[in-house]
């Protein structure tokens, strides 16, 4: 892992109780920041906040959905007003929605992956920049996916989101560079996550085919996705803006 200091530091992460929020969340956490954990599953974020706790780490768990901007807004407000300030967030939290042909997909799967993997990255934004352009600093890092660098076939409206978040990402950071925000994105390949294991259940993944056009022929690890996160957030990348960062073990560089 990265080695960096948060100390007196406030994180923000969607998406946080499992995978590569939770690995993020964890490792701001132990390098010395107060990390707010939103997610929509409240069981979950509330037990993975309650064991950052017990290992003297602070944490606040956060129900939300990000499809709401409402709930977006009242997480970052509960997270200023539980640590003062934000001076990171991960806008981590999405889902996927099963193959689907371009003629066949229905109209309801669209709207569903477009309200949390586009639309709550701007809400998410949103609310972070009005914080941070008050504080006249902050760092933003936006989950996008090796889907935001090329298509894949039955994935149109999944790949279009995370085009999308790339979009935003460049566009924000032009405007609020400036004012001393940077705003990146990281684009991981397939990691081990509670999302991949059940799609590739579920017989929507074929984890060999995707090993095979995977120079390292291995799946990310969720602690690698926190690594480039983390080096974003810090000072070592003071002068990294707007960048979309792979970390898919060679997949796009083919």
């Amino acid at each position: 892992m990265v080695q960096c200091d948060f100390t007196g530091q406030v994180a923000f992460i969607t998406g946080a109780s499992a995978g590569m929020g939770a690995a993020t969340a964890r490792a701001f956490a132990e390098a010395g920041a107060a990390v707010a954990l939103a997610d929509v599953n409240r069981d979950a974020v509330v037990r993975f906040a309650d064991e950052l706790t017990s290992k003297g780490l602070r944490a606040l768990a956060i129900e939300c959905d990000v499809a709401n901007e409402q709930q977006v807004a009242d997480a970052v407000a509960a997270t200023v007003e539980a640590f003062g300030r934000l001076d990171m967030a991960f806008n981590n939290a999405g889902i996927m929605i099963p193959p689907a042909g371009a003629a066949e997909e229905s109209a309801q799967a669209f709207d569903s992956v477009v309200a949390v993997n586009l639309r709550g990255v701007w809400a998410s934004m949103k609310h972070e920049l009005a914080q941070m352009r008050r504080q006249g600093s902050g760092a933003i890092v936006n989950c996008s996916s090796l889907g935001g660098l090329v298509g894949g076939s039955e994935r149109a409206s999944y790949h279009a989101t995370k085009h999308g978040v790339l979009g935003q990402t460049k566009s924000v950071a032009l405007e609020y560079a400036p004012l001393g925000v940077r705003v990146n994105a990281v684009c991981p390949g397939t990691i081990a996550t509670p999302m991949v294991d059940r799609m590739s259940a579920a017989g929507e993944l074929d984890v060999d085919a995707t090993l095979s056009v995977t120079p390292m022929a291995r799946l990310g690890d969720p602690e690698e996705i926190a690594a480039a996160v983390l080096w974003l957030c810090s000072d070592a990348a003071s002068y990294v803006t707007g960048v979309a960062l792979p970390v898919d073990g060679g997949f796009t560089a083919r």
